[in-house]
């Protein structure tokens, strides 16, 4: 089995450590003797058929406005994918653009992909900082966010966590990203996975399950170190 990783925009969609997340993934994969081909999607790239997880970074207004037209195009078929269910982890620019509309603080609208019922608004301030933030799920989860787009929730997806120290989505209603089926867009770079590895796990699975139909119990890996960071991280001021 390979489970096969779609890498969206590693060359503009790359900031603040987003690639480590990709790392993380392959790693907790084959450490659990499972093989993993990473495929970069990069603008005017074929999208491939045969994809378990789909991952995209952050980026600066101008790489979002590079990315816009590619996206647009390979909307339906990630559409698709999110819709059956395919894991998906979106970071910053991409979990933006993932959403209905990205508009800048000039005014300029990027029409996103719909995927997920999100609006978000460039603000006058960059959100800077530390994060921790409370899930159902994963339990506590850290990052480090550096936005300045105000994201709101629609009535059809959910928020990934509640803010305990940080911004979050818009820094007023203290939601931290999105959950929709299994597909999570949050603001928390770092990257956020090496720190958080049920996360990362959360994604494995799905993917593995969706492949074989049944769902996997996971070898247990010793993540001393990857809770060490999380712990640390944790306690860091904002």
């Amino acid at each position: 089995m390979t489970i096969k990783i779609l890498h969206l925009y590693p060359k503009n969609m790359n900031l603040y450590g987003d690639h480590g997340n990709v790392l993380a993934i392959r790693r907790r994969l084959e450490w659990r003797g499972i093989d993993v081909e990473v495929i970069h999607h990069d603008p005017g790239d074929e999208l491939p058929e045969d994809i378990d997880i789909i991952f995209g970074g952050g980026g600066q207004d101008s790489g979002q406005t590079v990315v816009e037209d590619d996206l647009r195009i390979i909307t339906p078929k990630l559409k698709e994918l999110i819709e059956n269910g395919t894991p998906a982890l979106v970071i910053c620019g991409l979990y933006q653009l993932f959403g209905n509309y990205f508009e800048t603080v000039e005014g300029q609208k990027l029409e996103g992909t719909h995927i997920l019922d999100i609006n978000t608004i460039g603000g006058p301030v960059r959100l800077i900082g530390n994060v921790l933030i409370d899930t159902t799920e994963f339990g506590q989860v850290v990052g480090y966010e550096n936005h300045s787009g105000l994201t709101y929730l629609g009535d059809g997806v959910k928020p990934l966590g509640t803010v305990i120290t940080g911004d979050g989505n818009n820094g007023k209603d203290k939601t931290e990203g999105v959950r929709y089926k299994n597909c999570i867009g949050t603001y928390l770079h770092g990257p956020i996975l090496p720190k958080n590895p049920k996360v990362t796990d959360f994604l494995i699975s799905k993917a593995i399950e969706n492949k074989t139909g049944e769902a996997p119990q996971l070898k247990e890996l010793d993540d001393t170190i990857e809770l060490r960071a999380h712990n640390v991280s944790s306690k860091r001021p904002r």
